[in-house]
């Protein structure tokens, strides 16, 4: 084992117990995920109190699983070293150990009839469909409070759902969420829906009975941000560190070629044709298209990646500074670090998402006197619907197309 991981006093006490085979194992483990050696000799320490437990008890490595680890930690651990990394490093280290087959996988709970139909219908999504993970996760939630609410734990007697119980619950909550929130509610009910009729679970189309939720065409009002507060924005991002040399790649990334927070956080090393100077952006949809990538956004990401990229196996171009060293979790990771930026610029903006920079984008092409569909084609809209919304915001050139007041000014 390498010193520098493990301390002497930990080396002596780590023959102690079953364990003690698969402590380097697990200290490979969690320096390639980038933990620090401090992280890595507290890790160590709280696997040798494990296993000199097992030892006493008499657990065999086999017979471990989650309630061996939480008898552990509520009753021997919690009086003698409590510390917030135990649960999960002996969470990761089981995890090893059924992935190496010295425990026995975890046992599969006995699911409940509503548990079973929204598994299948997520099969239904990603298999037959072909939808995105991150569809079927958005969807999910909405059909598995709605058959709790309707059906409880119980066996599910689809054939007695009615229009009423439709309406109900989206009368229930659809107020709860925002416009878009709510369209996704409605969606996902009509997409389950269709699939009970399918396979004929229930005879009613009940995806006809979901209310609809107002969305008048080009009512919203895109919320950039001028050219200047833009450059401001990009100017004010610390470079000093490894960290603000990542975002500020990243913000270049959403600034100059409009992507959305997902498709930055979905990139991969390959994606990227250094001789070529393009880009290969994994869009909505799973449709993908090639930009060509700009001098200052390749030299930022190049510098990333020569300099401050943590050293992993992850394919993703972005990287968290912190263990594990792994590509960003949630799109939500990359609106904050737009809206940390703003509060670092010290620019207020109504919006603060990553779509805020995309909106930016095509009013300054717009305002510059691109077209509407060469906007388009920069942001990859599917329909010149979504791109004619930016036409609302260049007050200027509408103004030529305002008839007059009648009775009024000559």
């Amino acid at each position: 084992m390498d010193p520098k991981f493990i301390p002497s006093k930990i080396v002596e006490c780590a023959p102690v117990g079953p364990l003690s085979r698969y402590i380097e194992p697990y200290v490979g483990l969690v320096r390639e995920q980038g933990y620090a050696p401090a992280s890595v000799h507290e890790h160590v320490r709280v696997i040798v109190m494990f296993s000199q437990s097992l030892q006493r008890s008499g657990c065999e490595i086999r017979d471990l699983d989650e309630a061996v680890v939480e008898r552990f930690l509520c009753h021997e651990l919690k009086e003698r070293y409590p510390h917030v990394w135990a649960p999960a490093a002996l969470r990761r280290l089981l995890a090893m150990l059924r992935q190496m087959g010295a425990a026995r996988d975890k046992p599969t709970a006995p699911q409940n009839p509503a548990q079973q139909l929204t598994d299948d219908y997520c099969r239904f999504l990603l298999v037959d469909r072909s939808l995105s993970v991150n569809t079927a996760k958005a969807w999910l939630p909405f059909i598995e409070k709605f058959l709790l609410e309707r059906f409880g734990s119980g066996p599910l007697k689809l054939s007695k759902l009615r229009a009423t119980d439709v309406t109900a619950f989206v009368q229930r909550h659809a107020h709860r969420h925002s416009p878009s929130g709510a369209r996704r509610l409605v969606t996902a009910l009509r997409s389950f829906f269709r699939y009970l009729r399918y396979k004929g679970l229930i005879v009613a189309d009940l995806d006809m009975t979901v209310p609809k939720v107002a969305r008048w065409a080009l009512s919203s009002l895109p919320k950039p941000l001028p050219a200047v507060e833009v450059q401001r924005v990009l100017d004010c991002c610390d470079k000093t560190t490894s960290t603000g040399r990542r975002n500020y790649a990243i913000l270049l990334l959403l600034a100059r070629l409009g992507l959305r927070a997902g498709e930055v956080a979905g990139l991969n090393l390959e994606d990227i044709d250094w001789e070529s100077a393009r880009i290969t952006i994994h869009g909505k949809g799973g449709v993908w298209a090639q930009l060509p990538l700009p001098a200052d956004v390749g030299q930022a990401i190049a510098q990333y990646l020569h300099s401050d990229r943590p050293r992993c196996s992850c394919r993703r171009v972005f990287i968290r500074d912190r263990a594990p060293h792994v590509g960003f979790a949630v799109v939500h990771a990359i609106s904050k670090i737009v809206r940390c930026a703003l509060i670092e610029a010290g620019v207020e903006s109504a919006s603060k998402g990553a779509h805020l920079l995309r909106h930016s984008l095509a009013t300054d092409m717009l305002q510059k006197g691109a077209s509407l569909d060469e906007i388009g084609e920069v942001l990859r809209h599917k329909s010149p619907d979504t791109t004619a919304i930016y036409a609302k915001v260049e007050l200027n050139a509408l103004r030529p197309l305002a008839l007059p007041w009648l009775g009024g000014v000559k």
